[in-house]
């Protein structure tokens, strides 16, 4: 039996690989493997088995036409094809004997093509009516992202928890005043007597409806992708620590300064940087007076964080700036450090911020 040489390095023999009870063909200089016949749909089937799969080759997306390698097997002329439509990563399949060549770091978005397919076509949906008209009652954006696979506890509960909080004390003046008074994070009292345990309970107030109703969406919406994605107790901590770092920035830009600030402003602004830097993908409808428009997460949280950074130097209306970019600048941080951990745990994740991946905005 003549042994098969890889497309890439010419003159190097391919060796035997066994993966997912498959005996692939690999090469040991480039990286590359080569599939024969129906092996490459054995692999995807064995990652989805509640999928129901059809042959690899039926999802391909344009045909790119002849390839620069020949197959290792027939020797023909190979053809290219992008892995889907949505996704243009350059597959290199053999007409003649049906075999599949993919090269260094090609497998797993193979392996997850199914699964990808479907998230891209979700993630590539235009706005509607539906969105535009709650937008414009509301102004608040509409998300485009993948659905998260856990139930998220943790978030359901902060959002419970923050609404419970808010209603006990917010409709009767003196339960108001005795709240922020004790819990709120007044700068100068902070110095003085040493409360910093506002730091922390000043994240569960709010000062108005529409303060709790703005940041509780925000948390909805977000929150539950990045709970899926780090984990129950990972994600509470964190979302604590960048609630208590807000706070600090808050504390360290108005020292000495008699207004209580309050909210999970701060909090939501740390999740806001995570969101930005694990879910590229992502889009956020932004809406300009009447005109609306997908948003790539960057582009919109570039916007948020250019408008505190204007309300910080130039503007005086009561909204707790410092804690926006403290609670942001401390998730952007937390985001770079675990983005590598993140990705081992979410392969999904890593693929969809690949290049190949073409979204419409």
């Amino acid at each position: 039996m003549a042994h098969k040489k890889c497309p890439r390095c010419v003159d190097e023999i391919l060796i035997q690989h066994r993966y997912e009870q498959q005996e692939l063909d690999l090469c040991r200089l480039c990286g590359g493997l080569w599939f024969d016949k129906d092996e490459v749909n054995a692999v995807i089937r064995s990652k989805n088995p509640d999928v129901d799969l059809g042959c690899f080759s039926e999802s391909f997306g344009e045909s790119l036409g002849d390839s620069e390698i020949d197959c290792p097997s027939c020797q023909v002329n190979m053809q290219r094809h992008h892995l889907l439509e949505h996704f243009h990563l350059e597959i290199d399949i053999c007409i003649e004997c049906n075999g599949s060549w993919l090269d260094r770091g090609e497998l797993p978005p193979v392996e997850q093509s199914p699964e990808l397919d479907t998230h891209l076509k979700e993630l590539n949906k235009g706005l509607s009516w539906k969105t535009y008209f709650f937008q414009l009652l509301s102004q608040l954006p509409v998300e485009f992202n993948i659905k998260a696979k856990k139930t998220p506890y943790v978030n359901y509960t902060l959002l419970a928890l923050n609404i419970a909080i808010f209603l006990a004390y917010f409709f009767n003046d003196d339960s108001y005043n005795w709240v922020i008074t004790q819990f709120g994070m007044t700068p100068s009292i902070v110095a003085a007597e040493g409360q910093w345990w506002t730091l922390l309970s000043c994240v569960f107030l709010h000062g108005s409806v529409f303060h709790i109703v703005g940041n509780m969406y925000f948390l909805a919406i977000i929150g539950d992708n990045l709970e899926d994605a780090l984990g129950h107790i990972p994600y509470f901590l964190l979302y604590l620590t960048c609630g208590v770092l807000a706070s600090l920035g808050t504390m360290m830009w108005r020292y000495g300064s008699d207004i209580p600030s309050l909210g999970a402003s701060g909090a939501i602004a740390g999740l806001f940087a995570m969101y930005m830097v694990w879910f590229r993908h992502a889009s956020l409808s932004f809406m300009f007076i009447v005109y609306q428009k997908k948003l790539s997460v960057i582009w919109f949280f570039a916007l948020w964080l250019g408008i505190n950074v204007a309300g910080l130097l130039f503007f005086d209306d009561g909204m707790d700036y410092a804690a926006h970019i403290a609670g942001f600048a401390a998730g952007l941080l937390f985001a770079i450090l675990l983005k590598d951990w993140v990705h081992r745990k979410n392969p999904l994740l890593s693929i969809l911020g690949h290049e190949s991946i073409q979204l419409k905005r």
